[in-house]
Parts: structure tokens; sequence; C-alpha cells
């Protein structure tokens, strides 16, 4: 065995593990002063600061977080960039009018990574495992154009680096929970994709611990859940399903704003002298021009995180129990409503459907019938949610799922197949 990296960057958190060649894993820590443990906030902040090269200066997970905190006007605060890894339509984002493409947002975010993990990444082994989503997200991805960039990303970051489906590496940490024999589906719901992979497990000390049979996945997770509520409570206050004059006639406002606004990815890029000039001419002929000036006023005023922020916090309130208050109040937007969890059910059924067919794709192709499936693990935040529970539950019983260590799992399991004399295995 060897030592070895796992790194399992997601769009919504990035966590690290770091293998000791012996058969164990270590989480990386991080302690900013807000927050502790091992979970990086895959976000980006960027500032204007002519004492260093470049006049731009940024920082990444908790610590571009409290940097957005202190001065959000000042800011530009980029969150769950990853979403772009596979969009050919995406080329560079404008900060500050410096061009930076999705390679260049990654070596920024890495280089930060690194250097507030305690010095335990400084002297880095040779080998990196790096998790990777079976499906991409957005419309149309380029699964080559998304290799391209990652190779990009994590060209300094390490000799020799392998690609794995994100799904295998939780079914490899959650092999060394089971004590025998088994057929393993594991489902990993990320910030922008949900993923899964039926895997044999022999018994411990077999040559070979971990045999994959099928995977799949789906452009589909926790972002789109957050865009649901969104598009309920926020966007009819901005305009969306609003109407704008052109000469004698009455159109609908565009989709596209709301959709770019919705996107966690693209909502601090909204921010440029471009777009806001056109939401300005889109606001002197609206119907409702106060809804077109909250909406500039929101994009101006950097309430992509707080916004993200009071989101998060409902669906986790709503995965507790039964209603809970959803309340953002930034940009001259002030909304306090109850929701109750059967409505935010009803808004994510046609995703949730979508996901199902995923898995049964994933069954599909591993040959086997669902009651041949040993075990169920979940991992990933959105596992936590109970309609996805439920889903599971449904299919295969309560008593053959297994979840824990949501955010952690993937990293600890590609490090230890980093440990492997052939990692190349397992390689996507």
């Amino acid at each position: 065995m060897t030592e070895a990296i796992g790194l399992d960057f997601g769009t919504t958190n990035t966590v690290a593990a770091l293998a000791d060649g012996a058969g164990q894993s270590e989480l990386i820590e991080f302690r900013s002063k807000q927050s502790s443990g091992a979970t990086f906030r895959s976000a980006l902040c960027f500032w204007e600061d002519t004492a260093v090269r470049g006049g731009i200066d940024c920082e990444a997970g908790p610590w571009a977080i409290e940097e957005f905190l202190e001065a959000p006007s000042d800011c530009r605060f980029v969150q769950s960039f990853k979403s772009v890894v596979a969009t050919p339509s995406f080329e560079r984002a404008l900060i500050f009018n410096r061009p930076l493409r999705f390679e260049d947002m990654g070596q920024l975010f890495l280089s930060k990574l690194v250097s507030h993990a305690q010095g335990k990444l400084d002297q880095r082994p040779r080998r990196v495992i790096v998790g990777r989503p079976v499906e991409y997200a957005g419309a149309q991805p380029d699964s080559d154009l998304a290799r391209e960039r990652y190779r990009a990303m994590f060209s300094a970051f390490g000799v020799e680096v392998h690609y794995v489906y994100e799904p295998l590496g939780a079914a490899f940490s959650y092999a060394t929970r089971l004590t025998e024999q088994a057929t393993v589906l594991v489902a990993d719901f990320g910030g922008g994709t949900t993923d899964f992979s039926i895997v044999r497990i022999a018994e411990p000390g077999a040559p070979q611990r971990c045999t994959p049979l099928a995977s799949s996945g789906i452009g589909i997770a926790g972002d789109r859940f957050d865009q649901r509520i969104v598009d309920r409570l926020v966007l009819p206050m901005l305009g969306k399903g609003g109407q704008y004059r052109s000469f004698d006639k009455l159109l609908d406002i565009p989709g596209g704003w709301f959709s770019e606004f919705s996107d966690w990815s693209r909502l601090a890029l909204m921010r440029n002298r471009r777009t806001l000039e056109e939401l300005r001419r889109l606001q002197r002929s609206a119907v409702d021009p106060a809804a077109i000036e909250r909406l500039i006023a929101l994009i101006k005023h950097e309430q992509g995180y707080p916004l993200y922020a009071a989101v998060g916090q409902l669906k986790r309130a709503l995965s507790e129990h039964e209603s809970a208050a959803f309340r953002f109040d930034g940009g001259g937007l002030d909304i306090g409503v109850e929701v109750d969890r059967r409505d935010f059910e009803a808004w994510i059924a046609p995703d949730l459907a979508r996901i199902e067919q995923a898995l049964d794709h994933a069954i599909a192709r591993a040959g086997i019938a669902a009651a041949q499936i040993d075990r169920v693990f979940l991992t990933g935040g959105s596992s936590l949610i109970p309609a996805v529970r439920s889903l599971f539950d449904r299919r295969f019983g309560e008593e053959r799922i297994a979840s824990g260590g949501e955010l952690t799992s993937i990293a600890h399991g590609l490090a230890m197949i980093g440990a492997l004399a052939e990692p190349e295995l397992w390689a996507a």
C-alpha cells in the first residue's frame, strides 16, 4: 500500500482524506474563525486589492464566507462553480474585469485548500484520487470537456492523478463496516448530481474486496431542490410571470433572467455592467418595475450567499419538521412565509421521479433484480431529505437501508482506493 490523497471535490463542499499507506485514512480538518471540521465549502470570494499581483485577491472555503460577510458589496462570491465544468457555453467568468476559466478558479481553490490544511497537504504524496460524478450537471454536459478542465485544474496537485466515480468511493468506505459478502447499492446525493453504483463486496481478507457492477447518474440534486424553493418563494417577487411593454404589445418577461438568478454557480456572475444595463432597460418597460428593481438590488448587493443560506436552512428544517418558516431579508426584499413539507415534496416530485429512473438504469445495467441487492448505502447531504429516504424505503425496505458520514464517506473511500497497488482498476 502507498500514501495517497482522496479528494471529494463537491459542488457544495470539498473533503480531503490522507491515506497513510498502512490501511488507515485521516480526514483533513480545517479551522477558521467561524467553523471547524472536515468540510471545506466549494466557494471562492474575490475582492480588489492593489497590493497584490493583478489587483485581485481571493479566498476559498469558510474563509471565503468570512471575507464576504465583512464587505459583501465589495466582493464577488462564487459558489457551486463545479456545476459548469461540463458546460461548453461556459468559457470564462468576468471577475472585476478579469476573465477566469473554470480551471483558473479550480487552481485558485485548490491552492487555498492546501494553504488552510494546517500543513498536512504541504508534502503531498505522488498519488491523488479525485472523485467525479457518473453524469455531470448541465443541460447537455460534455464529459470530454470536463475531463480536460479537471486535468488542467489538478495538474499541479499530484504527479499521478486518477478519477473515480464518487459513489464507488463511498462504496469502498462502506465496505469497511461489513463482515460478510454483500451486493450493495450506493446512492450519492450531492449538490449538482445524484449518482448510483452497484458493487459486490467480498468478505474481509479477500484479494479484491470490491467489484463494481454498474453505475448511473443524473444532473439533479440539492442545487435543483434549491432552485425549486427559489422559484416558488422568491422569483415571483422579482418579476417572474410578469410582463413588459414593447410598442403596443404586452409580452412575457423572458424566463432566462430567472433561471440564471436561481443557479448558484451563475448568480454572482450576473453582477456585471452589461447584465445590469439590460435589466435597467427591462425595468423601464416592465408592468411592475418595482419587481425588477428588487431583482437588480439583490444582484448589486451580492445577496447570493445570504439567499443560499436561507434556502439551506429551510431544507434542513423541513427534514426535521412538518413545516418551517422561510425567512430572507436583504437587498430590499423581505420574505417571511411558512412552508409545509408536503408542498416542498410536491415541488421536487418531478426531480425525484427522474432520480428514480437513473436508479432503475443502474439496476438494469448491473443485470440483477432489486431483490438481489442486500444493502443500500445513502450518502450526500440531500440523502437526509425525508422524501429522498422514503423513495428507498419504499423500493428496498427500511431494514436494508444504511447511512452515515454523509459528507465525508466519499473522500475516505477515495483515499483508501489510492493506497491500493493498482488504483487504476477503479478509475472512471
